[in-house]
């Protein structure tokens, strides 16, 4: 067996020498043969590609957090090379949604081990950028944008930008056209969900399979900011919903329009402002390794 690790380095500020090191220990323990490949962040797509080509790995291991497994899924797509998940970024959320084992070495055990494949879903908005995770709309990525312009980071800089947005909260138009069905509301937020969760932990979309070749658009009408302080920013769980109402919109192809150009965000990185969105399902195009303990699997 041969495995390709993509590996970011910077990803989540946590280092990711004692996996590697542990992951080498590992490979040479049962004769695996490997390759290490640490983006930089200059032509990391094209030096992967090029990396891929002469090496031939029979597994791609993503090492990093959401943004590291997007950028492997991104680099894989039109291939036939399966991928795994470690997670070591400051959020995974999206190796939590997959039921990835948290511990990274246990992670990668799990991958060198299954023969399970599976396909994962990507959304492609505006023909030009990409979604594996959540994407939104309003209020929150007016959250993301103030977090990501602050040095401080971790819970207590997110809780501040949460609890600021609260106490300004606009509603704002916006129609939908999902699957050739049209819907027009007055919402404080547009969630655009290929998951359930933000890597926060934060429930938005519970009815979201990133694995069902449907994509969710989320509506957000009206929030109870004092039940969510109440709940503590830290413990969120699924009871979210109950202190949100609006509607849910499935399908595979929609065109959403709003009042004027507003903020997007997707996977947590500020996009920029748009008036007009379309959003496109590919359904399946990542090749998952995975194991049974993932729910989403179809049985």
């Amino acid at each position: 067996m041969k495995l390709f690790f993509i590996v970011n380095p910077i990803s989540g500020g946590v280092n990711k020498e004692l996996f590697l090191d542990e992951a080498e220990k590992l490979c040479k323990k049962y004769g695996i043969d490997f390759h290490i490949y640490k983006t930089t962040g200059t032509d990391d797509e094209q030096r992967v590609k090029q990396e891929l080509s002469s090496y031939k790995p029979n597994k791609v291991v993503s090492v990093g957090g959401d943004g590291t497994t997007l950028f492997t899924a991104l680099v894989l797509l039109d291939t036939n090379y399966p991928m795994g998940i470690i997670p070591l970024g400051s959020a995974n959320g999206m190796a939590t949604e997959l039921f990835v084992n948290p511990k990274p070495i246990e992670a990668l055990r799990e991958i060198i081990m299954s023969e399970i494949v599976a396909g994962l879903d990507l959304l492609v908005i505006n023909n030009k950028y990409h979604s594996m995770h959540i994407g939104d709309v309003g209020v929150n990525a007016q959250i993301v944008e103030s977090y990501a312009a602050d040095p401080k980071r971790g819970m207590a800089t997110y809780s501040k930008y949460f609890l600021e947005e609260l106490s300004r909260l606009n509603p704002f138009q916006v129609d939908i056209n999902i699957d050739g069905n049209t819907f027009s509301e007055v919402v404080l937020m547009v969630g655009i969900c290929n998951a359930r969760k933000y890597g926060t932990g934060v429930p938005l979309n519970i009815q979201g399979n990133p694995m069902d070749g449907l994509f969710e658009i989320v509506l957000i009408t009206k929030i109870d900011g004092k039940s969510l302080i109440k709940a503590g920013l830290s413990r969120f769980n699924d009871n979210f919903s109950d202190n949100q109402s609006g509607r849910v919109l499935a399908g595979k192809y929609a065109e959403v329009t709003f009042d004027k150009p507003r903020l997007l965000q997707l996977d947590g990185e500020v996009i920029g402002k748009f008036k007009n969105i379309k959003i496109k399902m590919l359904e399946g195009s990542v090749k998952l390794i995975t194991n049974r303990e993932n729910l989403y699997l179809k049985n």
